[in-house]
């Protein structure tokens, strides 16, 4: 049985951890496995911070950060301190089943595993809010679509991404990746980014649908002009995953596209989100090159020439089984 790192990133939980993380802890105690707690606190203003040093003065690995930056490099700064075999993704909002890492340790037998995560469902119902992802192409536009899982059980299940409330990685690979990329801070698409990194590594990223995880939906109530901040943060993560692993021709095309169906008709409707989320892209170009040039002398270092395009085909070969469901 490998030993795990969990790391847990923070900010202003204290009411979850207040509702969640002894169920989880106690869990993780359980595993019969050696397991290390580390929780990130991004700059908390709530008392979180105080609540797990008279909480839990002992057990878990408490790092506080001097400055409010997001979820990649919160992340990052506990994947730098992760010292186990394996490493946990646990989102503050999360409650873990029992059973479900047990489900999750056979994928790691495969030297190829970048990493699992099970199902999401619902707090207080089974409404599924998570699973394997299929992405689809729309022009050069590359999104997840549905959710599915295979029913049979000889075939593992692949997934797009793995989401980061709930992945198992092998810390080994995450840390030759260097982690998330930072500059999709404060939050939106560094998953899915860095799961296509490991595909192209020539990794692999699965679902496993009978482990499973609740996961607390609160409701928003941020105003118009946030959630307008939150839109342009997300397209412009959309166009910086499409940037990154598009090349050629295809990302001429792509951003062809972007201008013509999202840019443009965005600039006529009044609804600026997407054309500044489209210009912070092209601000931001400089630093992508320089993203993009590492990652592609990481491919020589492992001899790998494998694109987004060709996991996207790969993983939707496996929607032709009969045993394929859709969410």
């Amino acid at each position: 049985m490998k030993s795990i790192s969990v790391v847990i990133p923070n900010y202003n939980g204290k009411s979850l951890f207040e509702k969640y993380l002894d169920h989880n802890i106690n869990l993780l105690r359980n595993l019969g496995s050696d397991v290390e707690i580390i929780i990130v606190d991004d700059a908390s203003t709530d008392d979180s911070v105080d609540y797990l040093r008279t909480h839990y003065p002992e057990g878990i690995t408490l790092i506080v950060k001097p400055y409010n930056s997001g979820f990649s490099e919160t992340c990052n700064v506990g994947i730098e301190r992760a010292s186990n075999e394996l490493l946990f993704l646990l989102n503050t909002d999360v409650i873990i089943e029992p059973g479900y890492f047990e489900k999750l340790y056979k994928y790691f037998e495969f030297s190829d595993t970048f990493g699992v995560m099970g199902r999401i469902i619902g707090m207080n119902d089974d409404t599924i809010l998570d699973a394997a992802r299929s992405p689809k192409i729309m022009g050069r536009k590359i999104q997840p679509s549905h959710f599915y899982y295979l029913t049979d059980d000889r075939r593992l299940t692949p997934t797009y991404y793995l989401s980061g409330a709930i992945a198992l990685m092998d810390t080994k690979k995450l840390k030759a990746m260097n982690g998330f990329n930072e500059m999709f801070s404060p939050y939106y698409g560094e998953d899915q980014e860095l799961s296509i990194r490991a595909w192209r590594l020539g990794w692999k990223c699965y679902y496993e649908h009978n482990a499973v995880c609740r996961h607390e939906v609160s409701a928003s109530t941020k105003s118009h002009k946030a959630k307008l901040g939150i839109k342009r943060m997300y397209f412009r993560n959309r166009y910086y995953i499409h940037h990154l692993h598009l090349h050629g021709l295809d990302l001429s095309l792509y951003h062809l596209q972007i201008c013509l169906c999202d840019v443009i008709p965005c600039i006529f409707t009044f609804q600026f989100y997407k054309a500044l989320a489209y210009f912070d892209v092209l601000k931001n170009l400089k630093e992508l090159a320089r993203k993009k040039n590492d990652f592609d002398s990481q491919m020589k270092t492992y001899k790998s020439t494998i694109g987004i395009l060709d996991i996207i085909r790969n993983i939707r070969l496996r929607l032709d089984y009969k045993e394929a469901i859709r969410l």
